[in-house]
């Protein structure tokens, strides 16, 4: 599957270090048959061709050779391509989330980076690097735009890879299925053909799983399956949620199934696609998850795990709760409040950023706004944030990009100045 890899001229290619001239071989190395070289492959890879989220003139190269892996049953760790794969057409999902990747707007914002591409000297290791002397001179909102260009590049290769994703949909292992659905999510371009193929995904899951007891919310949120190695129900939620971001909202019955995952993405995929309209009982869902107890870390293979937000189930409610509209306002953040200060790291962010975002409609604070001309939202949010330590925090270190987003406001960057500030 790798036989022509050598036809392309690494060393002309950047990435976030300079030449691609490595990439080959821990492309080669994703295949190895030792885990331990896999694992150290795929992490170079993830550096480097997908540097924090960026994607770099090699990053589109790379994506053929990744959608061969994914389509060879004999590569030894698909799921290790096809989760790079999918990071190198979208990035991180919590960009897009909950509303879909915005292909047209894209389109946009690249309009004029391929000639700045073209424009660009081949990458090099000598210390005055041509490349990088280019990408100083350009203007901003060009080197915007053609890095954009260098993600839509890699895009549309994953994008000529959408059959492949969608022949994973009828692999017998759950693992491929829960990632061809998440991977199929992002390609609204391709979704007449993409939601037949899903929809079906989700019958034949459902009619494998053979669960027929609910369990509270509170256990759901929690993470735990209700039977020991069973993942239909995941490739169902999974596939749903898809199936929601290509614009096809579930049969509200969905609402009522036994299985806590299920309905979480019934609720998540109808508010998505009916927005306002959604229904009360889609709402209540989405409400019962945003409050529900914290996950915490997945334990174990048996747990409940659909890949949007990294599995953050209750953090997806609380974004979803955003689409159903204004009428459910009130209801809402008194969701986001009764959960933030049980979460931490990522999970608080999500919370805190819908938080945030209700609480001041109008930006942030302008300099110097005394605490009392907050108002009553703002107060309750930063009275909560200056008694509560564990949203400040990720795995028991202070947490600075929590710091930053709360300053992003205009409040206090620290618990201790925060309660200084409200006296």
């Amino acid at each position: 599957m790798l036989d022509r890899i050598d036809d392309i001229d690494w060393r002309r290619l950047g990435h976030a270090y300079g030449p691609a001239a490595d990439v080959p071989d821990q492309l080669r190395a994703l295949c190895s048959a030792d885990p331990t070289e896999r694992e150290a492959a795929f992490g170079d890879l993830y550096s480097n061709i997908f540097h924090q989220g960026s994607r770099y003139e090699a990053s589109a190269y790379a994506v053929p050779f990744l959608l061969a892996m994914v389509a060879d049953p004999a590569t030894p760790d698909r799921d290790l391509a096809l989760h790079l794969l999918t990071c190198l057409a979208i990035g991180y999902d919590e960009s897009w989330l909950p509303d879909g990747f915005p292909v047209a707007e894209y389109r946009r914002a690249t309009e004029g980076g391929r000639e700045l591409a073209a424009a660009k000297p081949p990458s090099s290791d000598e210390a005055d690097d041509a490349e990088a002397e280019y990408l100083r001179g350009l203007a901003e909102a060009d080197r915007n735009r053609l890095f954009a260009y260098y993600e839509l590049a890699a895009y549309d290769a994953a994008r000529a890879g959408v059959p492949v994703l969608r022949a994973l949909l009828t692999h017998p292992e759950p693992g491929p299925r829960i990632g061809g659905a998440y991977a199929l999510a992002w390609f609204p371009e391709e979704a007449a053909d993409s939601l037949p193929a899903l929809l079906a995904a989700v019958t034949t899951a459902l009619a494998a799983d053979g669960r027929t007891s609910a369990g509270p919310a509170a256990d759901a949120a929690d993470g735990r399956a209700s039977a020991a190695g069973d993942r239909a129900a995941d490739v169902a939620a999974t596939a749903l949620v898809a199936a929601g971001l290509l614009g096809s909202a579930p049969d509200s019955a969905l609402l009522t199934d036994p299985r806590p995952v299920v309905r979480w993405a019934a609720a998540v995929a109808r508010a998505r696609v009916l927005g306002p309209d959604a229904d009360d009982a889609t709402v209540e869902e989405l409400l019962r998850w945003t409050t529900a107890t914290p996950r915490g870390r997945r334990r174990s293979a048996d747990d409940v795990w659909v890949p949007f937000l990294e599995g953050d189930l209750a953090g997806y409610a609380a974004l979803a709760l955003r689409q159903v509209g204004p009428r459910h306002a009130d209801r809402t953040y008194a969701a986001l409040l009764d959960r933030l200060p049980a979460v931490d790291g990522v999970e608080a962010l999500t919370v805190a950023t819908e938080a945030l975002r209700l609480a001041f409609p109008d930006g942030p604070l302008p300099a110097g706004t005394p605490p009392e001309a907050l108002t009553g939202r703002q107060r309750r949010l930063a009275e909560m944030l200056a008694r509560s330590p564990l949203p400040w925090s990720i795995d028991g270190s202070l947490f600075g990009n929590f710091s930053l987003l709360v300053g992003e406001y205009g409040l206090p960057r620290s618990r201790e100045e925060l309660r200084g500030y409200l006296g």
